[in-house]
């Protein structure tokens, strides 16, 4: 029977904690829960859906128009004219296999990191798969465990978890019996058993993910560009269209004639070729196959492209905006350095009440020295303890060498007390633990000062101390004697050791790559402030006025946005306050591109310009980025916006020859309408003409490299030469129409229509010429090679036939070939002309054409 929704179901009967820590569920409590529908199950956020990907490549206006004409087309039976329907079709299939072999990748990599849970059922533990899970299970949880649902403690022994994915906040928090846990936390050291309070879509991240699994178009220029043109085309159709019709109507004879002939089947498959014509579909397919081999390349370098305008969108960027924990830094700390429990001299470096500004600052000082050999095999043997937490753990990194004497006690980390120790028959006790701890009392609070001075300035601090012995636990009779939980009287603290976050060995680089392309960095965090300044300070941004606290700041508003915009560094950002940093930032106008690996960053990421997830991110949070770095370096974006650059400049060069041949379609089709003349090309002879000037040419243009800084407002500079260039077309395929209806009428009608295609192929291939400029090498072959096949295309036999050309006579072809010239001649003079108007009024993108020649 279907399952109820936790809404519409009843919460069943439990037993009391006290039970459930000991029992668990029983069975038939568990098929009880199963059957109201209280399971862990939700629905996958591990990609977008087929759904999402078949809408947004099939469900366009372009896709309607187009599928209007054919249809058209088909129920006249004229199979052969439906040519012009392989470009929308093949923009739909490879925009569909690229962005669903991208979905399934992802969904590959989530299964392969689906770990089972272990639960308490019937006084059993027990692994099961994590959507099995039902309400009021028994969890434990043990070190290295993520937490599948949310949850309330039932017992704890050091229970740490890392919340990072879900508040930013890098620091382990402890919890206590009674204190709720959220799904998508991990435990980082010690264990516990812990209540389901929320499953499937009810948990607090599922709520995350959904509300960041909203539908959002990608702010792509490309396709919005393009999508403005099919849009003001649209809503010109219906009269471009009674005209046309209309004219080609009355050139058979008028409505009355051609409807008694059956000619208006030719009239309306003429209208039908002029409209289908006016639709830039090679501009979208070429744009689609720029994604799709961006796409493909990049995932070579593991980059992940989930939406095909993301590779274009990143050249586009003028803010990029990091999380640290997982993004900037690893994750994790790494050790720095042991350090003198007295502060050195201050100097005028210090800043006010003698705070160290940043860790580079912190690691100048001169405090630094080396243990004793003592010390050093202490800090090797909790390095290499497998129960040390994650700060411990890192001390293994400058400690290698523990005391091979085995441990005469061991006293295990607490969470509670902060500390943790071992004592050696040889060199006697030592424990590990906070400087609040260690270093409590009036008489260290010098030393006290300098751990806090030091954590000011971003940095984690642990004190090692020394005790002749543990104190030991009272034992009864028979039992192994332990370590008690409490610090020696005769402690003396030994050394200060800081630690500081692991930042990402090609974070540096990087960041300073972007600074150099005159992009802005910001980094909003959940983690504490001065924590974040020391990562991005090690990172290379500048942090002189420091980290701003956005626990101050209000969650949205006027002056939230404010501080984004006039701010760079950012701690105790919640995840709404993310999002909406992100949309303030857009409001003002800007780009923005947003990297994180959380739960709590993937609200930004989805209303981001670009969201970039990290490989080891959420699964719900790489479902809802448009790019993925899978193996998680940083080093792979600047060749990600190389080839972004490459894309936009490329098309920005074949939209000029795109949008020529559709201001030519429309003009053509008006003037004809109005005049009442037959159209003069067939749709197979206007498709072969449009493969032989824009088809074949642009799809090795838009392969070519291309160097070009993006410039906004590529769109305006299209029109501006392509408008013109379109009427030149317009006036010389109408002039050889006048000039063979009055002058030299030709022998049939299928002459005129070779001599008509001759005259837009000869100047449609002079504007190719000039939008391919400057002509290198490969360039001029690529030309002269379009001019060799519009030979084949008038001399081969086959060809003649399919295209049902028939060459004119000499006096009608020297016309064609001298009203071409000199419409050859009008669009270089158009080149010219719209080459100083660039200089003038745009001289930012006037210089990055000259600077992309130069390379």
């Amino acid at each position: 029977m279907p399952q109820r929704t936790q809404n519409a179901a009843p919460r069943p009967q439990r037993a009391d904690d006290g039970t459930l820590v000991r029992e668990g569920l029983s069975s038939q409590a568990v098929a009880e829960r199963v059957e109201l529908g209280l399971t862990n199950a939700a629905s996958s956020t591990t990609s977008r859906s087929v759904w999402a990907i078949i809408r947004t490549h099939v469900f366009t206006l372009f896709n309607l128009v187009l599928g209007l004409c054919a249809a058209v087309i088909i129920a006249l039976g004229r199979w052969l004219d439906l040519l012009f329907c392989l470009a929308a079709l093949s923009n739909v299939v490879i925009g569909f296999v690229q962005e669903y072999s991208a979905k399934r990748q992802l969904d590959k990599i989530a299964l392969l990191r689906r770990d089972p849970a272990t639960v308490l059922r019937d006084g059993r533990s027990v692994k099961i798969p994590l959507e099995e899970i039902v309400l009021d299970d028994v969890l434990l949880l043990s070190r290295g465990d993520q937490v599948p649902a949310d949850a309330v403690v039932l017992s704890a022994g050091g229970l740490d978890l890392d919340e990072s994915l879900l508040t930013g906040e890098s620091d382990a928090v402890l919890k206590h019996p009674g204190d709720r846990m959220f799904s998508a936390s991990s435990v980082t050291s010690g264990s516990g058993a812990v209540r389901v309070t929320a499953v499937g879509e009810k948990s607090h991240a599922s709520k995350l993910a959904n509300e960041a699994r909203q539908f959002a178009p990608i702010n792509s220029e490309l396709r919005a560009s393009l999508a403005r043109v099919v849009r003001w085309l649209t809503i010109a159709l219906v009269p471009i269209i009674a005209v046309v019709l209309n004219g080609q109507m009355q050139a058979a004879g008028g409505w009355h004639r051609a409807l008694d002939s059956g000619s208006w089947q030719d009239a309306l498959v003429a209208a039908v070729s002029s409209v289908a014509s006016m639709i830039p579909q090679g501009l979208a397919l070429m744009t689609t196959i720029s994604f799709a081999v961006a796409a493909v390349k990049l995932a070579r370098d593991e980059v992940l492209i989930q939406e095909q305008p993301a590779v274009e969108v990143l050249a586009r960027v003028d803010t990029v905006c990091f999380d640290k924990t997982g993004t900037l830094t690893e994750g994790g700390v790494s050790f720095d350095a042991a350090r003198s429990l007295m502060p050195p001299a201050r100097d005028d470096a210090a800043g006010p009440g003698g705070v160290v500004g940043t860790a580079a600052e912190a690691d100048a000082r001169e405090d630094v020295l080396e243990p004793s050999p003592e010390a050093a095999a202490a800090l090797a043997w909790f390095g290499a303890d497998p129960h040390a937490n994650p700060t411990a753990a890192a001390l293994a990194e400058g400690f290698e060498h523990p005391n091979p004497a085995q441990p005469v006690a061991v006293l295990g980390f607490s969470s509670a007390n902060r500390f943790s120790g071992v004592e050696f028959p040889d060199t006697g006790a030592w424990i590990l633990g906070a400087p609040e701890v260690l270093l409590a009392g009036e008489e260290r609070a010098a030393a006290r000062g300098h751990a806090q001075d030091l954590a000011a300035a971003g940095m984690r601090t642990m004190v090692l101390s020394h005790a002749p012995h543990l104190v030991m636990a009272d034992t009864g009779p028979g039992e192994k004697p332990r370590a008690a939980q409490t610090l020696p009287e005769d402690l003396e603290p030994q050394l200060l050791l800081t630690f500081s976050e692991q930042v990402r060995s090609d974070a540096r680089r990087t960041l300073q790559y972007f600074q150099d392309q005159g992009i802005d960095l910001k980094v909003f965090s959940g983690d504490n402030p001065a924590t974040v300044a020391a990562a991005a300070g090690m990172a290379g941004m500048d942090v002189s006025h420091g980290a701003v606290d956005a626990s101050a700041l209000p969650e949205d508003g006027d002056e939230l946005h404010r501080a984004a915009l006039e701010h760079s560094v950012f701690g105790r950002v919640s995840p709404h306050q993310k999002k909406n940093m992100v949309l303030g930032l857009q409001d003002s106008g800007r780009v923005v591109a947003m990297t994180g690996d959380g739960i709590n960053d993937a609200l930004a990421l989805k209303h981001a310009d670009l969201g970039i997830a990290m490989g080891n991110a959420a699964p719900a949070t790489k479902a809802v980025s448009r790019m993925v770095l899978l193996d998680g370096q940083f080093s792979r974006l600047p060749s990600v916006l190389a080839e972004g650059r490459k894309i936009i400049a490329n098309i920005e060069r074949v939209t000029n020859l795109f949008l020529t041949k559709t201001g030519f379609a429309v003009m053509m089709g008006l003037a004809l309408g109005l005049l009442a003349w037959t159209f003069p090309f067939l749709p197979r002879q206007y498709s072969t003409a449009d493969a032989l000037m824009i088809g074949i040419p642009s799809f090795i243009l838009t392969m070519l490299p291309n160097t070009r800084r993006y410039v906004s407002g590529y769109l305006r500079r299209a029109l501006h030469f392509a408008l013109p260039s379109a009427a030149i077309v317009t006036l010389c395929v109408v002039g050889l129409n006048f000039y063979e209806r009055t002058l030299d009428p030709a022998e049939s009608t299928r002459a005129f229509q070779t001599a008509s295609f001759i005259v837009l192929v000869l100047v449609g291939l002079w504007v190719l010429c000039v939008g391919s400029r400057p002509l290198t090498a490969v360039r001029l072959a690529l030309v002269l090679t379009m001019y060799a096949g519009l030979v084949l295309v008038l001399v081969v036999p086959l060809s003649l036939a399919y295209h049902q050309f028939q060459l004119p006579h000499a006096s009608l072809f020297w016309a064609a070939v001298a009203i071409a010239a000199v419409g050859s001649v009008l669009v270089e003079i158009n080149f010219r002309v719209h080459t100083r108007w660039l200089r003038r009024t745009q001289p930012e993108a006037f210089l990055a054409d000259e600077r992309s020649h130069e390379h």
